[in-house]
């Protein structure tokens, strides 16, 4: 399988304040009209990718570790591997987006590493030319750590067959019960919920290497994103 990503280079980390665009992008669509009950059985339906994702997670552990020393001793990471990690992260986010993650599409997520054009949610990734070979070192884990503290009250750690603990698991649930007696979606949760995906996607993209570019503590929230970080 093989995904798409854009080929401009990613953009060098700036001074602080520089405006310049994230290298790694989430877009969504609220799909409307919505089921009202669909997203009750939503954790079932989408077990068939969960499964798939398992391996598709082992292979990405796989690939940093090449990935890692590949950067350590040439400053780039290896296109095809790029593409593997970027598209299981493409991936992730469809399924997110479909189940309990923010419940904004009853479109089935299709089975591929590529970008789907025509699919309510988008991620992608500039591939950088090159990569800093120190920063490879530290970036994962000491760098991006204040970050892991969001995130775990982002994504938290209990789980449910359809409830994903942390504040994205529980803003989902109110979106579905919103869904249940209302049938309709509260925009503003929409975006919200945008938000917080968009920025855990920005951290898996820089613990993952694909970028040197340091997340922003920022939520921008909303299915486009910002045009330069401010």
């Amino acid at each position: 399988m093989s995904s798409h990503v854009t080929s401009s280079a990613a953009p060098p980390p700036g001074p602080a304040g520089a405006a310049q665009a994230y290298p790694a992008r989430l877009t969504a669509r609220l799909d409307t009209p919505l089921s009202r009950w669909l997203w009750l059985v939503k954790w079932l339906l989408a077990l068939p990718h969960h499964v798939v994702l398992f391996f598709l997670w082992v292979g990405v552990a796989v690939v940093s570790v090449v990935a890692f020393f590949a950067i350590l001793l040439t400053g780039r990471y290896p296109r095809p591997l790029f593409d593997f990690t970027a598209g299981v992260l493409r991936w992730n986010w469809r399924v997110a987006y479909y189940a309990y993650g923010a419940l904004g599409t009853d479109r089935y997520p299709p089975f591929t590493l590529a970008d789907v054009r025509d699919y309510p949610a988008h991620w992608d990734v500039a591939y950088p030319e090159h990569l800093s070979r120190g920063l490879v070192l530290v970036k994962w884990w000491l760098l991006a750590l204040p970050h892991y503290l969001v995130l775990g009250f982002f994504v938290g750690g209990a789980r449910l067959a359809w409830f994903s603990g942390g504040l994205i698991g529980l803003l989902a649930l109110f979106a579905g019960v919103a869904l249940a007696f209302t049938g309709l979606y509260p925009r503003g949760l929409h975006d919200l919920l945008l938000g917080l995906n968009r920025w855990v996607l920005r951290v898996a993209a820089y613990s993952a290497l694909l970028t040197d570019a340091y997340p922003p503590f920022r939520l921008d929230q909303g299915g486009r994103e910002p045009e330069t970080d401010s």
